[in-house]
């Protein structure tokens, strides 16, 4: 199973959606003088969640339970010359769930865990930055690469080989790969590229070693992208990424259209024992500018073939990338294999400090670990900049799932609730 403020509401997606993906903390400056800088960075996330049905095995009649985590450290700088700064950073991540656990038996309630997070340093010199230690590493969409973020922990349908990273698994409190090489080389227009190589110490990831390179061309209309990926050593418990090779191809961007919003990947994997398998999605958007509360609607179609190993695939722009469906992504299935997902998305935004939007999934073609998961979505949900200080994102969601999805106790409907808070410093 592989598988998440000032700007007001021009930058939601980046405040209470994407904050709890990307892993950046509040910044509270101490220090800014002589060409050198030293921030105290706070980071609080708490969430609470129910949901009527349990998922893969887990006993009883439905779980509720509540999340949270708090990191906390410092990132600083210096500059050596008018070109060149030396750059780090140094924090922990205390994290736990409380109550029954998740849906899916990942966490059961008892998880505790304060563990050191990211422990960087880097060099930016002109149009070159590398950097090294734990970091996160995010390529592109986030549709194959965007950090170590599976966080399990006591779970009574875990596998064997799992370990307790401290819960927190909807929030995903940790997300630093646990050794990394980063080479970035290139502005924000033209050619730019990542050379990187990173270590997981999440068994659930296998523990997997990888190396890859990036290669983008920005300009007006988009950037387009290609990655090669590939698989150094890795635990095999989990997976055959040990010698897996993953080439993809990409384009994000309006295409010189204002309003228009475009985004498509394709990816060809072949693991380690020579499987090939595909993946792709086509996503269109559109932004009804001059209508009030200014609409977003977009539909996009992925397809994942079997065993397709969706690597360290994440929570990006926001809610439904990549986690397609709350219920279905983080609990019943699919998990970014054997799947044909059609989405559709509305959002619109009342006032500056509120946006609201639905989401619709069809899950068909789809199993999950040889089991029907097939099945449709709806979720609702609002993202409220309530002050500096305080941003909420409640959410309700219904999985439906198809006669003989396997994955679930019962062909019954899901209903689902969590309310997210994030706390700014």
């Amino acid at each position: 199973m592989t598988q998440h403020f000032t700007h007001k509401l021009s930058t939601i997606a980046l405040g209470a959606a994407i904050a709890l993906a990307s892993g950046s903390a509040s910044a509270y400056n101490l220090y800014d003088a002589d060409g050198s800088q030293l921030n105290l960075d706070i980071e609080a996330v708490i969430g609470t969640f129910s949901s009527n049905e349990n998922y893969f095995g887990k006993s009883g009649n439905g779980s509720s339970w509540q999340e949270g985590y708090l990191k906390a450290g410092f990132s600083g700088s210096h500059a050596l010359n008018d070109d060149s700064t030396v750059y780090g950073g140094l924090n922990v991540v205390s994290s736990g769930t409380w109550g029954d656990g998740d849906a899916a038996g990942n966490t059961d309630g008892s998880e505790r865990r304060t563990a050191l997070e990211d422990a960087f340093i880097g060099i930016r010199s002109g149009i070159i930055d590398v950097s090294l230690g734990r970091q996160n590493i995010t390529i592109g969409d986030g549709f194959l690469i965007n950090g170590d973020a599976l966080n399990v922990g006591s779970g009574e349908t875990l596998p064997p080989f799992a370990d307790n990273r401290g819960g927190a698994y909807w929030l995903a409190a940790r997300k630093a790969f646990d050794q990394t090489f980063w080479l970035k080389i290139g502005g924000e227009q033209g050619f730019r590229s990542d050379m990187f190589w990173f270590k997981s110490d999440n068994a659930m990831q296998d523990n997997v070693e990888m190396a890859g390179i990036n290669v983008e061309y920005n300009n007006d209309i988009g950037t387009f992208g290609v990655m090669h990926l590939k698989g150094l050593d890795a635990d095999q418990v989990a997976s055959d990424r040990d010698g897996q090779t993953t080439n993809s191809i990409r384009y994000q961007g309006n295409a010189g259209v204002e309003n228009l919003f475009l985004s498509a990947e394709f990816v060809n994997q072949e693991s380690g024992s020579g499987v090939d398998a595909d993946a792709w999605y086509a996503e269109a958007g559109w932004t009804f500018a001059k209508t009030t509360w200014s609409p977003q609607l977009s539909y996009r179609y992925t397809r994942y073939d079997n065993n397709f190993d969706s690597l360290f695939f994440g929570f990006n722009r926001g809610y439904g990338t990549w986690f397609q469906g709350e219920v279905a992504a983080n609990y019943a299935g699919p998990f970014g294999s054997s799947a044909t997902i059609q989405h559709l998305a509305l959002k619109a935004s009342p006032t500056e400090m509120l946006s609201v939007g639905a989401l619709f999934f069809d899950f068909s073609d789809s199993s999950t670990f040889g089991a029907n998961s097939e099945g449709q979505e709806l979720d609702i949900y609002a993202e409220w900049v309530v002050n500096d200080h305080l941003i909420i994102s409640p959410l309700i969601g219904i999985y439906s799932p198809d006669n003989g999805n396997q994955s679930q106790n019962s062909d019954d409907d899901n209903l689902y609730a969590q309310v997210i808070a994030i706390v700014p410093f």
